[in-house]
């Protein structure tokens, strides 16, 4: 199956959902040593690449905005996240409910 998707740019999440990159685990240690793949920690944190527009409220119809941002560091959940692989790239879909907390620098 051949893959329509040329880059993350080229996906728009909708209404709540976030477009994540899971941040890259440490590949050596502090003192040169090669960590083997499978010994490689799963990082729950990510950087947001892209937002929907946010939910409607059903009563008032106004639009609820996402409460991140494109750039954003993010934590993450252990589980969960639908995968959405870009060539090589791996990224995942959540919603903005299931984002655990923005990071601050």
């Amino acid at each position: 199956m051949s893959s329509v998707l040329k880059s993350a740019q080229a996906l728009k999440p909708l209404f709540d959902r976030v477009l994540v990159q899971r941040l890259k685990p440490a590949t050596k240690t502090a003192s040169g040593l090669y960590i083997p793949e499978k010994n490689q920690e799963k990082l729950n944190q990510a950087t947001v690449i892209a937002i929907g527009p946010g939910m409607t409220n059903t009563t008032t119809g106004e639009v609820i905005p996402v409460s991140v941002a494109a750039g954003d560091k993010v934590l993450l959940p252990s589980f969960g996240g639908n995968p959405v692989k870009v060539g090589e790239e791996e990224y995942l879909l959540f919603t903005d409910k299931e984002i655990l907390a923005k990071i601050e620098e």
